[in-house]
């Protein structure tokens, strides 16, 4: 999905603040934890990717996960409209009101939750279609789901600097038809294939990317 989510290249959103504190107020670990624990369809990355941009924009990280998360269990049918309305006025109204039972116990396991395994049960890679040194261009793709292929390295260029092993391949629909595991490889794209003549003096930018993301290079 080409969503204002994907900033890589764009200009106007000023520097970048490095904050190293995971989270600012308690109500954030809440969200986390729900976060985590919430397994229902359409409750990943693409349900904030799907946010409205403004409002995608004018949230805090922790904010844009809880509009995501409340978006998924009304589309879902977990709860209705009129049961999100009335827990907003109740707490809007009186905000020392009770919550529902905290388990504590509950909370820190959902934290800590292993997440599937995105490699081959085996260890062993599948046979990949390129290898080391090799040219390679990002396809030109404009999904409709969730993608890890940023809009600003599609249709440059880049060298294989990396192969590793099959990995669970994780956008929301599969390219070309090809969904499961993938060879993925670190590509190293340099600077003025991104930027031109506004790159800096000998940068670079490398992504691991999953090998339907990529292209042979024909210079015929």
């Amino acid at each position: 999905m080409d969503g204002v989510h994907d900033m890589g290249g764009m200009h106007g959103f000023g520097p970048i603040v490095r904050d190293e504190q995971s989270y600012h107020e308690e109500w954030e670990v809440r969200v986390h934890g729900i976060s985590n624990a919430l397994a229902v369809p359409g409750g990943g990355r693409f349900s904030l990717e799907s946010l409205d941009p403004a409002l995608y924009l004018g949230s805090s990280y922790y904010k844009r996960w809880l509009h995501a998360r409340i978006n998924t269990l009304l589309q879902n049918g977990i709860i209705t409209e009129d049961e999100f309305a009335v827990a907003v006025e109740k707490f809007a109204a009186n905000p020392g009101a009770p919550l529902p039972a905290d388990d504590a116990a509950a909370y820190e396991k959902a934290l800590d939750r292993d997440e599937p395994s995105t490699e081959s049960d085996s260890g062993e890679a599948g046979v990949p279609r390129f290898a080391l040194g090799d040219l390679v261009i990002a396809k030109r793709i404009h999904p409709d789901g969730h993608t890890r292929l940023p809009r600003y390295v599609r249709g440059r260029r880049g060298t294989v600097i990396l192969c590793y092993r099959d990995q669970g391949f994780q956008d929301e629909e599969p390219i070309d038809g090809r969904g499961g595991l993938q060879p993925m490889y670190a590509v190293r794209f340099d600077g003025a294939e991104l930027w031109g003549d506004q790159a800096e003096a000998n940068s670079s930018v490398v992504l691991d990317m999953w090998e339907s993301y990529l292209e042979e290079v024909n210079d015929e």
